[in-house]
């Protein structure tokens, strides 16, 4: 099993690795269907549309305390893919007083489920388990 996961963009996250890396993921609206907002991130994370039959991976709390909801598909990147996430502004340095522009994704990449478990953020780990358990059934 590979897993692909999404490096988070910005200055924060330019010298993070192990622990740091994502699942595509986004806010959703009150009432919004949260399968459709995952399939809508994933898009404007990685520039690519999804497709697939979707395993349901439940919800986790990280640490800031936003809810994730989770779902997996089986599938690979394009021999063409390039990544085109969408952009966020922040004030870079802080209190310069002049915003810049960062991709909310710098990298995306496949890894074997070991290797994931040491990149992923610890708060989705339980999403790893749950896929594998899912497999298994």
């Amino acid at each position: 099993m590979e897993v692909l996961l999404a490096h988070p963009g910005g200055p924060f996250f330019t010298r993070k690795d192990e622990g740091a890396w994502t699942i595509p993921k986004g806010e959703a609206a009150s009432g919004e269907d949260l399968l459709t907002r995952a399939q809508i991130e994933f898009e404007e994370e990685l520039g690519i549309k999804p497709s697939g039959e979707w395993i349901e991976l439940g919800s986790i709390k990280q640490k800031g305390g936003k809810t994730v909801h989770a779902w997996a598909f089986e599938g690979d990147l394009p021999a063409s893919f390039q990544l085109r996430s969408n952009m966020f502004e922040l004030e870079w340095p802080p209190r310069c007083g002049e915003l810049k522009e960062f991709p909310e994704i710098d990298r995306a990449e496949f890894f074997t489920e070991e290797i994931a478990r040491r990149k992923i953020n610890p708060a989705q780990l339980v999403l790893l388990d749950r896929l594998r358990a899912a497999l298994q059934d």
